[in-house]
């Protein structure tokens, strides 16, 4: 990030994002006062601004001004954006510490809220680490750290107290004379005892029960001790499978760390949060006696920080410039260091009864048909909502953490997850060893086999439609109502087609059409050279369904939320059959051996004959079907809501049936005699075909 910029997060809850907004010109004035000079950084919601404070005729005066464009049409979630804008904004004006970043003003102008602050000139520490040669000084960092555990220490104590929940090297900038300045406090929660809200953090940062939606002064510990784990070890977090902190402390990464500090450290990073430190005042008395006990001789690598003034290069910091520490009352205090590692690490993963299980304990096999045992589990940091998708080494999927996985195929071992801002719920598109997939925070990435990001397509809505590549082209949809082909090497934009709502259904491809399905009950036949509209067909609800193309005669079948099957033409889009189900058809239609099989919310997993549309059978799972089933020569397979996989033999008789500890809407993938799915349970699961 370059110097001066602030990492945009989400305010509150406002919906909406400014994926597709301008930001605003050189030369703008805000409120007859602030000039824009030029743009720090864009994000999501927004951009952030330098701008001069025109009420200071003799001087120049810069502020930062951060803004967040709201862009749903509904009057009721506009008026709530801003609410919680203006809430968030008088609770951040109530802030006085040095360590935080003065709020000048706040303001509304048309669909945008500006707050105008501090401009902070420096780097912030991740620069610092990227920039940085060899590992920095051990004194130095826990030096800033001290100085963010008295920042904490004054929002920890502010009734009620105000949790941080995005602590990183990225929200921290570094100043002249090595003094540190918490930014971006977009998503600082005033916190109320046993209060739970949404999963808000950065992967890799972020403690086990800040995913629970649990915001307590631990989480910013956690963080911290997260923080100083990377900027000691250099080794990214986001980088690393979930909560693998007990796998690699910093003095097993790096050796010239002291063991006192690795073990401050790794208490901060307990995965129990009772066993962490309580409060950020005794984190600091820990970190404080840790510097006390280290060497005041400079460091042969010294500590890359802030260049000179006019200097474009990375000067040295020695260690003995740090302020002196006070020790405190009693030094060293008792039972200080503490046992290295400490008793019981490290701990039982995941704690006993920590946290809760979502449903039932997973991996309880229900004795009809055949017990089996899964292969092997990886269990992520959130929910497995995804499709995995593979190719001959790895296993691809995404999860609500945020993170593509990407895991050894036999033995399920984790080789890299890419980062995003958004939960996945789409399968990956594996193409010319490239990764293909959408999230959440609106973006479609693509990326290398081995986790390198290749490019970027930004739209303006969640991206719940899971892409298809042909002829080079990369065919998905968006919550923006658009449908898009973008350039397969470049990412640039071939052709859009505009809907009128989300599109969630992932295309199929025809001969020389793309099929896909809308939110308001459309099905679209569109040209895949251009993405004109050859015909469209309109259920009476939404069609989530991802449609099938039966080949032999060319019918479209699609499940659509009004009850139904339908089976459409593929050339004009004319209904040629129907079926009707008890309840709502999300699932998405598999065609083998001329039979479509497709699931129902009614609990049903249908059979149906592709081209008459006749009904060869129906078995009843007990439990909603969303997931898309699975079908080989010998089985079909599919999930359901009340956490079962499901192995069902042609002859309609159950093989086995596994119970996860969550709902499973994943759809299943069967390679080589494997089925792999996820689970809402956190876990991907490996299960004998």
């Amino acid at each position: 990030m370059a110097a001066g910029t602030f990492s945009l997060t989400n305010w509150g809850s406002a919906s909406g994002s400014g994926g597709g907004q301008s930001t605003l010109p050189q030369g703008t004035i805000l409120q007859a006062r602030y000039e824009i000079i030029k743009v720090l950084g864009v994000g999501g919601m927004g951009a952030v601004y330098l701008a001069q404070d025109l009420r200071f005729t003799g001087v120049v005066r810069h502020c930062a001004v951060k803004e967040m464009i709201i862009t749903t049409p509904d009057p009721q979630a506009r008026r709530l954006a801003t609410q919680n804008f203006n809430r968030e904004a008088n609770l951040l004006v109530q802030l006085s510490h040095s360590g935080i970043p003065e709020i000048y003003d706040f303001f509304t102008e048309a669909n945008r809220s500006y707050l105008v602050m501090e401009h902070v000139d420096g780097n912030d520490l991740e620069t610092v680490i990227e920039n940085a040669e060899g590992m920095l000084d051990e004194a130095t960092v826990i030096d800033w750290a001290v100085q963010v555990c008295d920042v904490l220490t004054y929002l920890h104590s502010q009734k009620p107290p105000i949790i941080f929940r995005d602590l990183k090297p990225a929200n921290i900038m570094l100043r002249r004379q090595n003094r540190i300045a918490l930014i971006d406090f977009g998503i600082a929660k005033a916190f109320e005892s046993g209060q739970k809200g949404t999963m808000i953090g950065t992967e890799g940062y972020s403690p086990p029960e800040q995913y629970q939606g649990v915001a307590s002064p631990r989480v910013d510990i956690y963080a911290l001790g997260a923080t100083l784990h990377h900027l000691l070890t250099k080794r990214d977090p986001r980088l690393q499978p979930p909560f693998s902190f007990h796998e690699a402390p910093p003095i097993t990464i790096n050796a010239k760390l002291s063991k006192e500090t690795s073990a401050v450290i790794m208490k901060s990073l307990e995965y129990n949060p009772n066993n962490r430190y309580q409060t950020a005042q005794a984190f600091r008395d820990a970190l404080t006696a840790s510097l006390g006990k280290i060497s005041t001789g400079t460091s042969p690598m010294g500590t890359q920080v802030l260049p000179p003034e006019g200097s474009n290069t990375i000067g040295q910091f020695a260690p003995s410039q740090v302020p002196p520490m006070s020790p405190p009352a009693q030094y060293p205090p008792t039972g200080y260091p503490p046992q290295y590692p400490p008793v019981g690490y490290p701990p039982q993963y995941p704690p006993a009864n920590y946290p809760p299980p979502p449903m039932a304990a997973p991996n309880v096999v229900i004795s009809e048909g055949d017990d089996i045992t899964p292969i092997w589990t990886f269990k992520c940091e959130d929910e497995v909502r995804a499709s995995p998708a593979a190719d001959s080494k790895n296993l691809y999927i995404g999860a609500y953490d945020h993170n593509m996985y990407a895991l050894d195929l036999k033995t399920g071992q984790f080789q890299w997850k890419y980062p995003t801002d958004g939960g996945i719920v789409t399968r990956p598109c594996i193409s010319n060893d490239r990764v293909i997939f959408g999230s959440e925070d609106q973006v479609l990435y693509a990326i290398t086999t081995k986790g390198r990001l290749i490019w970027t397509f930004p739209t303006q809505g969640r991206i719940r439609s899971s892409a298809i590549e042909a002829f080079d082209r990369i065919f998905f949809g968006s919550d923006d109502g658009k449908f898009y082909a973008v350039n397969g090497q470049n990412g640039r934009l071939v052709w859009a087609f505009e809907s009128a709502f989300p599109i969630r259904s992932s295309p199929t491809m025809g001969e020389a059409l793309v099929y896909v399905g809308t939110e308001d009950g459309m099905v679209f036949g569109l040209d895949l050279r251009t993405g004109d509209q050859k015909w469209k067909f309109r259920a009476k609800k939404a069609v989530t369904s991802s449609p099938a193309l039966y080949q032999k005669t060319n019918m479209l079948i699609v499940g659509g939320n009004d009850r139904s099957i339908y089976g459409l033409n593929g050339k004009s889009g004319y209904e040629q059959w129907q079926v009707r189900t008890k309840l709502a058809v999300i699932s998405s239609p598999t065609i083998v051996d001329d039979v479509a099989y497709i699931g129902s919310v009614d609990g049903n997993l249908y059979a149906i004959q592709a081209d008459s549309g006749r009904q060869l059978w129906r078995f009843d799972a007990k439990s909603s079907i969303i997931s898309k089933p699975a079908v080989t020569s010998e089985a079909i397979y599919f999930g359901t809501t009340d956490g079962d996989v499901i192995s069902l033999g042609r002859d309609r008789k159950i093989r086995w049936r596994f119970k996860t500890g969550g709902a499973v809407p994943s759809s299943p993938l069967v390679v080589d005699g494997v089925v792999y799915i996820g689970s809402t349970d956190h876990t991907v699961y490996a299960l004998p075909a």
